[in-house]
C-alpha cells in the first residue's frame, strides 16, 4: 500500500491532532475527514488539508479506515464510543482500526477495545510522550498497546508520525507506561519550579543556576524545556496544568491499587489542582512556578 492508500480520519484536532493531520497531509496519507467538539476547529483545519469536515461522528467512521482519537479524558472518550448514544463512532465501524492517543486510564483502554470488538473494529493504543512541535515535524515518541497484529497493520501511519515506536505490549500497559512518565515528568516540572523559586529568593542569577544545574545531577528534560520559560513567565501552552493534574491522578489511582503510598506525585497534583482553583489551569504545566517564586502567586 502506499500512502495515499491509507482513508485517516481524526477525532479531536485540537493543539495535538490538527499537528499529527497536517503531518499526515504532508507525508500523502490520505487525511479523509475530521470531526472535532468545536466546530470552528474541525471546519478550519478540513479547509486547509482538503479533508471532510464531519458533524458526526459516525461520518469519520464511514469515510475512514484508520482513525486517530486525541480527546481529553476518560469520559470523552467513553461518550465517543457510546453504544447507547444517537452518535458514536462504533456505527459504520467495522473493518477500522481505532489509534487512541489520549492520555486515559488503562481500563479505558480496555473498555473501548471490547466495544469496538463487538462492532468488528480494532483499537490501538498510540500513548504520546511528545508536544506540539514533534506532532507537527513527525518526530513524537509512541508507545503502543494491544494486539500486536492491530500495531503491524497501523505501523505505517505509526512510523510517519514518530522518530521512536514503542511496541510496549496488550491494551492497557501503554497507558500504565505513560501515566508513570508523565507523574515523573509533573514531579520534575515542580521540584525545578521550587530549586528556581528558591533561587529566586535568594537573589541569585537563575541562569548561571540552571546552567550548574544542567551540569549535576539537578540536570532533567524539564530543565531544558521548562527552565527558561519559569525564570521569564512565559507559559504558552504545550501541556496544560489541568492535564499534568490528570496524568498525575491516573497514575495515583493506578497506586492504590496495589497499595503504594507515593507522596511526591500526591504533593505535585495538589500543586497543579492548586492552579486549576486559580484560574491557571489552562497555563502550560511550567506555570506551576507562578506558586513558588517570591512575588508571584
Amino acid at each position: 500500500m502506499t500512502n495515499s492508500d491509507y482513508k485517516i480520519g481524526f477525532i479531536g484536532v485540537g493543539r495535538m491532532g490538527s499537528n499529527m493531520a497536517r503531518h499526515l497531509h504532508d507525508e500523502g496519507f490520505s487525511v479523509v475527514a475530521v470531526y472535532d467538539a468545536n466546530p470552528n476547529q474541525a471546519k478550519s483545519l478540513a479547509d486547509e488539508i482538503g479533508a471532510t469536515e464531519a458533524v458526526q461522528l459516525s461520518q469519520v467512521s464511514h469515510l475512514a479506515d484508520y482513525i486517530i482519537t486525541v480527546v481529553t479524558d476518560d469520559n470523552a472518550m467513553r461518550e465517543i464510543f457510546s453504544e447507547s448514544a444517537d452518535d458514536s463512532l462504533i456505527k459504520n465501524a467495522k473493518g477500522d482500526i481505532f489509534i487512541n492517543c489520549a492520555t486515559i486510564s488503562p481500563d479505558v483502554h480496555v473498555e473501548v477495545e471490547q466495544i469496538a470488538e463487538k462492532y468488528g473494529a480494532r483499537t490501538l493504543e498510540g500513548c504520546m510522550a511528545s508536544s506540539i512541535t514533534q506532532a507537527r515535524e513527525g518526530t513524537l515518541y509512541l508507545m503502543c498497546g494491544g494486539k500486536e497484529e492491530t500495531f503491524n497493520a497501523a505501523k505505517p501511519i505509526l512510523e510517519s508520525l514518530s522518530v521512536s515506536l514503542r511496541y510496549i505490549g496488550d491494551t492497557g500497559a501503554a497507558a500504565q507506561v505513560k501515566a508513570l512518565v508523565n507523574m515523573v515528568m509533573n514531579i520534575n516540572t515542580a521540584g525545578l519550579a521550587e530549586g528556581l523559586g528558591l533561587g529566586a529568593a535568594l537573589g541569585l542569577d537563575l541562569s548561571l543556576l540552571q546552567e550548574v544545574f544542567s551540569q549535576t545531577g539537578a540536570n532533567s528534560r524539564v530543565l531544558e524545556t521548562d527552565g527558561e520559560d519559569m525564570q521569564n513567565r512565559d507559559h504558552e501552552c504545550y501541556f496544560s496544568a489541568a492535564h499534568a493534574s490528570k496524568d498525575s491522578g491516573i497514575a495515583l489511582d493506578l497506586a492504590k491499587q496495589f497499595g503504594l503510598n507515593l507522596p511526591l506525585a500526591e504533593a505535585t497534583k495538589k500543586q497543579y489542582d492548586q492552579m486549576i482553583e486559580l484560574g491557571k489551569g489552562e497555563l502550560d504545566k511550567s506555570g506551576v512556578a507562578e506558586l513558588t517564586f517570591p512575588d508571584r502567586s
